[in-house]
């Protein structure tokens, strides 16, 4: 069994793999087919894209730093993820 982490996603915890991705740890929280990080000026749901964050659709709220990329992030032990979905 790999080494896990126990981190919180909008409120909600969640254990991943060593290793994994912030995006990960979303998809979990939110489920895979509905992976929301951000809402657009205009206020549309936006998700990752293209997994390497050249698009920048990925931007979250991570221990309280805004616009950080769920692709490209590792997850930490404790780590803090704030989504657009946590206002909701």
């Amino acid at each position: 069994m790999p080494d896990m982490l126990t981190l919180n996603v909008d409120g909600r915890s969640v254990q991943v793999a060593r290793g994994s991705s912030v995006v990960t740890a979303i998809a979990l929280a939110q489920g895979v087919a509905g992976v929301v990080t951000r809402e657009s000026v205009s206020g549309t749901q936006r998700g990752p894209l293209c997994g390497m964050g050249v698009c920048q659709e990925c931007r979250v709220t991570i221990d309280g730093v805004q616009h950080r990329l769920a692709c490209q992030t590792l997850c930490a032990q404790g780590m803090s993820i704030k989504t657009a979905r946590s206002a909701s």
